[in-house]
């Protein structure tokens, strides 16, 4: 046979879910709420139940000392049981329902008391008060028991004091009262439970509607799941709320956007400042996809709204693969460069060939030089002018590749450039971003020509493209330098509207400009300007010594 199954323990707890555990917190705190409510009104009640009941006994008190038969009574008559102050004491205590009235003299012998033989008696309260001509409220206990109490002083004609009046409401009456006030607030408190009990479940339905009946141990566990996914995934992600006020960015999106945690709570505009990427998050530019330039990063950003109302972001870093299509492009027109270049050089084999054939030697020699000389004087012409290596080789390049687009690249005579630039790099950027537009611009246009100057203007490098184009329109002077913003078809590779805005990103970084005009004679013309974009002069011999002390060193 099979062992028996252990038996279940019934196990004591709180709700897993979210709705049941809200319910039972609301209806627990609402029933708690009823209860104080109901204790906090009773303890006025009682005290203010035991306050009537005082003033009742001071008002019947008050009523009995006026009466001028009683004060007769006291001063003409003995206290006897069936004498004129018991009886008249007696008929009054009937018609208001008092437990007692007792009439004393200065003496405090009592002339009337519910129990005869309580006449001519000392009572068992000190009258010292209402003797001395006060009124006296009080609750206290006497020969009949607990009750409320009412004294006030007893005179004559004439006003003069000759005892007093203590009048007394039976206590028990007034717990009576109090008890059978507790049902009505029960059924008050009962019917205001039901309200919250009411309330508290339309409150946890909506609960359990927006947290779609979840577990808290379910909330917790999506909660670690979603700063582990924010944190860990290599895309950044910005969560704005309704009033488009940063709520929410995770460790890439720090990174991207070079902002700390600090701008959390703000719009974009005041976290990152005006521009292309505040524009793109606060929502004030849609689509998909959407090419932005923070710092030296490309972005690509998508914004999607939420249900309350915000939108989440997403970025993307392209700043690689943006290198990576410009680099193809460089390759590419440089294949084709040297494609074309074969077949010219196949042109110029079969020529010399030709030539030889006929032995035509001193044309051959001729036309030998003149095709090798043709490529030195680019070369000499672009290394006397600019002597940094990089934008030489660069120009030279670009050279080859106009030619054969059928542009003329000409670098132009006021070109000066020393070997003294600190950040050649970004330069090479720069001038290579310009020069490619301009060859885009005049491709396949007559006389098509891009004039190249570069100059040092002490520690400040000029730059000047200028191209026989179409131009570019007075309005559209400062939109072309937006992010994502051409004219031009995409690549399949990349997408454009990249490379001005990076240019002018890379000026402004060093403290100078681009800008954008319109050439003598038509065209375009881009100017750079970069302040300090050059070493010192005066520091020259220095560095040469030091760079001669480090092959020296390296020789060794």
């Amino acid at each position: 046979m099979s062992p028996t199954p252990p038996a279940r323990r019934l196990r004591l707890g709180l709700p897993k879910r979210v709705f049941s555990q809200v319910l039972l917190m609301q209806v627990a705190i609402a029933a708690g709420v009823a209860v104080l409510a109901t204790g906090l009104f009773l303890a006025p009640l009682s005290k203010q139940l035991d306050q009537e009941a005082m003033r009742r006994a001071l008002a019947i008190a008050e009523t009995t000392a006026q009466d001028r038969h009683i004060a007769e009574g006291v001063l003409n008559t003995p206290p006897t049981r069936n004498g004129p102050v018991q009886k008249e004491a007696e008929r009054i205590r009937r018609a208001t329902h008092a437990e007692y009235i007792v009439v004393l003299d200065r003496n405090k012998v009592r002339w009337s008391h519910p129990t005869p033989s309580e006449i001519g008696h000392i009572v068992s309260t000190d009258p010292h008060d209402a003797l001395a001509g006060k009124e006296v409220m009080e609750i206290d206990s006497g020969t009949l028991g607990r009750s409320a109490r009412g004294k006030v002083p007893l005179r004559d004609a004439h006003g003069k004091i000759i005892g007093a009046v203590s009048v007394g409401i039976k206590y028990d009456s007034v717990r009576a009262d109090l008890i059978g006030a507790i049902p009505g607030l029960l059924a008050y408190a009962g019917g205001a439970l039901a309200v919250g009990a009411l309330a508290a479940w339309l409150i946890s339905r909506r609960v359990q509607r927006q947290t779609r009946d979840l577990a808290f141990s379910d909330i917790s566990a999506l909660l670690a799941e979603r700063e582990a996914m924010l944190h860990g995934i290599r895309e950044g992600v910005v969560a704005l709320d309704r009033a488009g006020r940063i709520r929410l960015l995770n460790d890439e999106a720090h990174r991207l956007l070079s902002i700390d945690a600090e701008a959390v709570g703000r719009s974009p505009d005041e976290a990152l400042g005006e521009g292309r990427t505040a524009d793109i998050l606060a929502g004030r530019v849609t689509g998909t996809d959407l090419l932005t330039v923070r710092g030296q990063r490309v972005l690509v950003a998508n914004r999607m709204p939420t249900d309350d109302g915000g939108a989440v972001a997403t970025l993307r870093d392209r700043t690689e693969l943006e290198q990576l299509g410009r680099e193809l492009d460089s390759t590419r027109g440089l294949i084709d460069a040297l494609r074309a270049q074969d077949h010219e050089h196949a042109n110029r084999m079969h020529t010399l060939l030709g030539l030889l054939e006929l032995e035509m030697y001193d044309d051959a020699v001729e036309f030998v030089g003149e095709v090798v000389g043709d490529h030195r004087v680019t070369a000499e012409q672009v290394t006397e002018k600019i002597q940094d290596p990089l934008i030489a080789a660069l120009l030279v390049g670009k050279a080859t590749v106009a030619a054969e687009r059928g542009v003329a690249l000409w670098v132009s005579d006021r070109t000066r450039l020393p070997d003294r630039l600190i950040d050649p790099r970004g330069l090479v950027t720069i001038v290579g971003n310009l020069v490619d537009n301009a060859l885009d611009a005049v491709a396949g246009t007559l006389h098509a020509r891009v004039e190249v100057e570069l100059r040092a203007e002490g520690r400040t490098a000029v730059l000047r493209v200028r191209d026989t184009g179409p131009g570019i329109p007075a309005e559209q002077h400062e939109l072309i330098f937006t992010d994502g913003w051409s004219t031009k078809e995409p690549p399949a590779h990349r997408k454009r509207g990249i490379g001005l805005s990076m240019v002018r990103r890379l000026a402004e970084r060093q403290g100078g400009s681009a800008k954008v005009g319109e050439a003598d004679g038509g065209g375009a013309e881009f100017t750079v300007v970069l302040p300090e974009a050059l070493t010192d002069p005066a520091q020259e011999p220095a560095l040469t010594a030091t760079a001669d002390t480090t092959v020296k060193e390296e020789s060794r």
